[in-house]
């Protein structure tokens, strides 16, 4: 893929960015090179390499999947001004 300087003006007003005319052709040269890059990444063979969390090799940190607190329903409704049946009990707002 190759940028011209209409691409560079185009792209510089849809990123609300000032460039001079005198930039233009610097600006076209570096997107290119970026570009390039880019396409040589795309040419990388990585079939056989897993995905990385970290650069360093660690295992994720679990917690056990267990009920760890419960049976406190009336504590909880205990400060509201009014409860049904462990529920809060609100005014209707809507008719």
């Amino acid at each position: 893929m190759s940028v011209d300087a209409a691409t560079v003006r185009r792209v510089a007003k849809l990123a609300r960015i000032a460039v001079s005319e005198d930039d233009v052709p610097a600006i076209e040269t570096e997107l290119n090179a970026i570009l390039g890059f880019v396409e040589q990444l795309g040419e990388v063979d990585v079939a056989d390499v897993e995905p990385m969390t970290s650069v360093t090799p660690m295992a994720m940190k679990k917690r056990k999947d267990g009920v760890t607190d419960g049976d406190k329903a009336d504590d909880i409704v205990a400060n509201a001004p009014a409860s049904e049946d462990h529920f809060f009990m609100v005014p209707k707002v809507v008719e």
